[in-house]
């Protein structure tokens, strides 16, 4: 029996803003339990919401960055509901007015593009944390409640978690990259709901299940695998079940039933009426448009076309913001755009790696890192060398050349030097010669490398095998 996988997704995504939603308590992660908080946002009798105007600017960036549709004059509803960290019973929302529809974002799935559209993105304020301790307590912490956040919808375009995976990887990427969001998920400012349901070639479906509160890509990918084969069995025994609302459970890496959907929640929408309709001007949005940085794809495809770099580099170098600057100011200086993309990709980015910092915390200066590159270029020092004195400047930002002409790593390019190396290696070596001429090209290389062992590694290996190579055709 073929069966087929039909994936949405819900997203959430805090604003990257100073303060909260509707008050002007401080969006801050990390804080002491309770100590963000005022009467607005803890909900008192009396308080009146105030709209965050930076967190409209950051939402409509995420919607433009997406290709969305941009509404221009819209409400804020209430979604009443009772949950202990709702501090006013009700929380404060777009119902039928998102700001922003119609949108995509274009994966690569089988090796083929792939658009997924987004359906809506809609600004709310955040809920408070509820913790539960083993002892049966549960603790409300009220600092997240009121924090801006997107809830980014899409249509259900996805059909395996590997794509869920790459779709949500691409969507981080961009918010974090137009700086809407700082979408680290282990502080829960990205979070993810998945709809899943599968249906067989008869058109047999089995109902959709959403999993709740995903907060990491490898979550997501693990309940979306066990949800396909959970359904896929429950579909075979001729099992259809009915909309369920499931959590993923680490410990059992499995998805646990939450609650049964047998009616459509009754939230009872109503227009806030302490808010006024928001009415975003053309100016408003085009000067929020004109702030858009180039985007990571626009930037790939760029660097391919313009500085003839592979997918992969390409990839590598535009997908992070910091990376793609770092990259972009090294070429300002030098235009290499090859070298510097090897040596950003194979020496920078793992020496970040095993320093745990970012690009923008590196000791080296940019005009140090060239200078050395210029001296590879040169020809000055061979690649192995200059990855020794990397390692030492990466450290230290020390000049590269002194450190070249302190350590003995200087290239030899002065040809009468290296044929009186050569020389003496043919002469202290008549066998390989022999073998040589007998046709055995392995000679060839073991010639080359006693040369390279007597000038210390200083030799350039290129001109050694050619001035051996002319050496015996004259023997």
């Amino acid at each position: 029996m073929i069966m087929k996988t039909i994936i949405g997704l819900e997203i959430h995504a805090e604003l990257a803003t100073a303060s909260k939603m509707f008050c002007s308590c401080k969006n801050e992660f990390g804080a002491a339990p309770n100590t963000l908080v005022c009467p607005t946002c803890l909900g008192h009798p009396g308080t009146l919401p105030r709209i965050n105007e930076n967190a409209i600017k950051l939402a409509v960036k995420a919607g433009l960055a997406f290709d969305c549709e941009i509404r221009q004059t819209m409400k804020f509803d209430r979604k009443k509901y009772f949950y202990p960290d709702l501090t006013k019973g009700y929380q404060i929302t777009q119902q039928d007015e998102p700001f922003a529809e119609h949108g995509y974002l274009e994966i690569e799935a089988n090796g083929e593009p792939k658009k997924v559209r987004i359906q809506r993105i809609h600004v709310e304020e955040d809920t408070g944390k509820s913790t539960h301790t083993e002892g049966g307590n549960s603790l409300l912490d009220y600092n997240r409640a009121g924090v801006p956040l997107i809830e980014i919808v899409t249509e259900p375009d996805l059909s395996s978690a590997e794509e869920a995976k790459t779709f949500l990887e691409g969507l981080r990427e961009r918010l974090k990259y137009i700086g809407s969001s700082d979408v680290k998920m282990e502080e829960g400012s990205l979070r993810c709901d998945v709809n899943v349901n599968v249906v067989d070639n008869q058109g047999n479906k089995h109902a959709i299940v959403e999993v709740k509160n995903l907060n990491s890509f490898r979550a997501v990918e693990r309940a979306i695998l066990y949800e396909e084969e959970r359904q896929k069995k429950a579909l075979e025994n001729g099992e259809t079940s009915s909309k369920e609302t499931r959590r993923w459970d680490e410990t059992s890496e499995s998805t646990i039933l939450m609650r049964k959907k047998d009616e459509e929640n009754d939230y009872r929408f109503t227009v806030d009426a302490d808010l006024p309709r928001l009415n975003l001007s053309d100016e408003f949005i085009a000067e929020i448009k004109d702030s858009i940085p180039e985007l990571p794809g626009d930037k790939k495809k760029r660097y391919m076309k313009e500085y003839g770099l592979n997918d992969y580099d390409a990839n590598v170098l535009s997908k992070d913001k910091e990376v793609s600057h770092y990259y972009e100011d090294l070429l300002s200086l030098f235009n290499e755009p090859e070298l510097i993309a090897n040596w950003i990709l194979t020496e920078t980015l793992r020496r970040t790696k095993e320093h745990e910092i970012s690009v923008s915390e590196i000791k080296l200066s940019n005009e140090n890192f060239i200078k050395l590159l210029k001296l590879v270029k040169d020809e000055r020092t061979s690649n192995n060398s200059a990855k020794k004195i990397f390692r030492q400047i990466f450290e230290t930002n020390e000049d590269p050349e002194q450190v070249m002409k302190d350590k003995g790593l200087e290239q030899i390019n002065d040809p009468d030097f290296l044929i009186k190396l050569v020389n003496e290696v043919l002469d202290e070596n008549p066998q390989s010669i022999a073998d040589f001429k007998d046709g055995k090209g392995r000679a060839l290389g073991f010639l080359v490398g006693q040369v390279m062992k007597k000038s210390q590694g200083k030799a350039k290996p290129q001109e050694a095998n050619k001035l051996i190579a002319e050496e015996l055709e004259k023997r």
